[in-house]
């Protein structure tokens, strides 16, 4: 059961974020910075830029590129890999919105029967693609579009309900994806799936930017520098086995987490209308804090469809942004560290990178492996 929990749920789902990454997320920013630029001056270089963002962004290129990213993190043969370009388009495109959801499913089972009759035969270059093609195809078109529908629904309830219940889900959503970044499955790949703009985008980016930041701020004393950069424009899943072996650790950045996240959606009115993805890195490449910008600049086709527009963003702007993403997580973390420190739950040491792997049992030692697996894609 662990082995396919990994494969499905961490491994695939993380190859899915950086496929999300390669194209959806990159091209976006650097359509922005072209339409940015040819606001100051209308030059061909700016306009090769818009070009080339809407080339990576374009919904058929995005589908392969998760399609492939889940096949290679799957570690498939490279037939089945490549045959796995097709299968990610067509259910990226069928399924909307939800598309990424109808993506992840697809592909898995598509790029399984592939493996299952990979090299079985002596036409395996023939066998494999077209049973990878078939699978993927007859599963898009049967199940792609109903599988986006509910994937969009969820996500517009979520939205929903954030902007009914700003404090209540900004507490919530802020919270739960926060852990999620933390733990060794992908958050980016989950607000991806479901759409997550709008406050519930800003509420998850706080989440995220709450755990990295407060982790890096509260294991300064242990860490110091080489912590700030690995955990605060990293990953905050490199704590991992430090929480397995002392979970009140992850107490702090939670707790701010769940201050930030209402913060951002009643005080601020932060939202993330840029890609979806973002929404779930956090201050990983400062990656949040750009979709959150380019959102205001040129919303996301999703973000669109749950009622964001374009806005000139104006000093409160800047401020939420800074304060919410960067300075808040800092002081909240260290403030409930140095409580907890004085208590006793926290020991010196407990959050040290350097000794993770130091006479720790075997299940620290496999949380650790995939944790530093986790972490390279998350880079």
């Amino acid at each position: 059961m662990n082995k396919y929990v990994k494969r499905y749920f961490i491994d695939a789902m993380s190859g899915m974020a950086q496929g999300l990454f390669a194209s959806l997320l990159i091209g976006t920013i650097i359509k922005t910075l072209g339409q940015q630029l040819l606001r100051l001056s209308v030059n061909p270089v700016f306009q090769f830029l818009v070009n080339a963002g809407n080339f990576a962004t374009d919904a058929h290129v995005v589908g392969a590129a998760m399609a492939v990213g889940i096949g290679f993190a799957m570690k498939v043969p490279a037939l089945v890999l490549f045959s796995l370009v097709a299968v990610g388009s067509a259910a990226n495109v069928t399924g909307g919105a939800g598309g990424p959801l109808a993506v992840l499913i697809i592909a898995i089972i598509a790029a399984e029967l592939g493996c299952l009759v990979s090299k079985k035969t002596k036409v395996d270059i023939i066998v494999t693609p077209a049973v990878t093609i078939l699978v993927g195809a007859l599963l898009t078109v049967l199940t792609a579009k109903y599988i986006g529908m509910a994937a969009s629904s969820i996500g517009k309830v979520i939205v929903w309900a954030t902007k009914l219940h700003p404090f209540w889900m900004g507490m919530l959503v802020s919270a739960i994806v926060g852990i999620a970044l933390t733990l060794p499955i992908s958050s980016a790949a989950i607000c991806a799936a479901f759409g997550l703009t709008g406050l519930a985008g800003g509420a998850a980016v706080a989440g995220c930017c709450a755990q990295m930041v407060g982790f890096a701020i509260l294991s300064f004393r242990e860490n110091k520098w080489g912590g700030i950069l690995s955990q605060g424009l990293g990953t905050s899943m490199l704590q991992m086995p430090n929480i397995i072996k002392n979970p009140k650790v992850w107490i702090p950045p939670t707790l701010a987490s769940i201050i930030t996240g209402p913060i951002a959606t009643c005080l601020f009115k932060m939202e993330m209308n840029g890609a979806a993805v973002s929404s779930g890195m956090g201050t990983c490449g400062l990656v949040g804090q750009i979709g959150v910008i380019s959102g205001w600049f040129e919303p996301s086709e999703v973000a669109i469809g749950h009622g964001a527009s374009a806005i000139t963003p104006g000093a409160l702007d800047w401020i939420g942004l800074i304060l919410v993403c960067f300075i808040l997580p800092g002081l909240l973390s260290w403030a409930f560290g140095f409580l907890l420190r004085k208590i006793g739950w926290i020991k010196d040491g407990d959050l040290s990178l350097d000794v993770q792997e130091k006479q720790t049992p075997a299940k620290v030692e496999s949380i650790t492996t995939t944790t530093t697996e986790q972490t390279e894609n998350k880079e």
